[in-house]
């Protein structure tokens, strides 16, 4: 096995101190021009890659933002990931992307190795409905921000968008498209996200004068369209179906979709369909779907400048802790037609 280059190589191949090479490293305005090229040129011909872990121990933290969301499955979350890495990379970090998979204990065991990599900050979708895993986090002293989640009696900063609001565009829509008998097709109880587009679809109702009973719900254990296609067969299966079905995100909507297109049933002339998110495939689906548009990208670049600003000591003020973007809802046929 090859011996790894260290900076002594170096040093004794360019005849410099072992202080000068650092310097050419770290600080190379420091060092005369004919001497950082000597230096430079020993560190290509030997193939010199500086220790990352060495330097970490100096400087007790990493050049690493820790990424933590529910699903990197969902395009959605693939598109904040693209926002945030591309606020890291202009501040010289790389972005370590982790998947919780919608599951606590998985939240928790990557919320561990953040802290074991010292990472210089974190951005967390959260799963862990209890707090638990931020409380326990929160003890390592590392700066983070709450993505996709408004951070509710707590200090920490937070970049969501206004699923109230959003849920209520949805059935807002399918309320004036003539609808009166409704289904939520929801996912995990436990988060937020799926309670407040619960709340904002009901909000509609009681605005139009409908009460509660309007809008059935149909639960779901995660968020993908697996657990869309098992929802929509348990809809065919309903006696007196719905004419319209809100889904708490694009995935769930697709898989209602398959399940309705292997049925035979009609979208939107026999069942009206919305999804939240607008990822990519939801205009491109065999019957382009109305969602509720997230501004994603943008959503990943706030929280990681937020996030930046915060690791740099500048601490916001209590107006710009919280960041909430305001959703917006693309019609297309899906909706349509009744």
């Amino acid at each position: 096995m090859a011996q790894s280059v260290g900076i002594k190589d170096v040093a004794r191949a360019a005849d410099v101190s072992v202080g000068t090479v650092s310097n050419v490293i770290n600080r190379p305005d420091t060092v005369a021009a004919a001497t950082r090229a000597r230096v430079q040129a020993a560190i290509e011909r030997l193939g010199y890659v500086r220790s990352e872990s060495a330097r970490q121990l100096r400087a007790g933290h990493s050049r690493i933002m820790g990424l933590l969301v529910l699903d990197m499955g969902n395009p959605f979350f693939v598109d904040l990931a693209r926002g945030a890495e591309r606020a890291a990379r202009s501040a010289g970090l790389g972005v370590m992307v982790c998947n919780s998979a919608q599951d606590p204990a998985e939240e928790a065991e990557y919320l561990s190795l953040f802290a074991e990599q010292r990472v210089r900050g974190v951005l967390l979708s959260p799963a862990d409905a209890s707090g638990r895993n931020i409380a326990a986090f929160r003890r390592h002293e590392i700066p983070f921000v709450l993505v996709d989640r408004v951070a509710e009696d707590t200090t920490e900063s937070s970049v969501s968008v206004d699923d109230v609001a959003g849920g209520g565009l949805a059935v807002r829509h399918l309320l004036d498209e003539g609808h009166r008998s409704l289904a939520y097709v929801s996912g995990p109880p436990g988060l937020h996200q799926v309670r407040d587009r619960r709340t904002g679809a009901l909000g509609a109702l009681a605005d139009a004068g409908l009460g509660p009973e309007a809008l059935r719900e149909v639960p779901t254990e995660r968020l993908d369209v697996a657990a869309g296609r098992d929802a929509g067969a348990r809809l065919l299966g309903l006696a007196d179906r719905p004419t319209a079905v809100f889904c708490a995100n694009d995935l769930l909507a697709l898989g209602v979709l398959q399940s309705m297109y292997a049925a035979g049933v009609r979208i939107p002339e026999d069942l009206a369909l919305v999804g939240y998110d607008d990822i990519e495939f939801a205009s491109a689906a065999a019957v382009p779907l109305t969602s509720v548009r997230q501004p994603a990208v943008t959503m990943g670049t706030l929280a990681a400048q937020m996030l930046l600003a915060e690791i740099e000591g500048h601490r916001p003020g209590e107006a710009e802790r919280r960041v909430v973007l305001q959703p917006e809802l693309v019609v297309r046929r899906s909706s349509m037609g009744r």
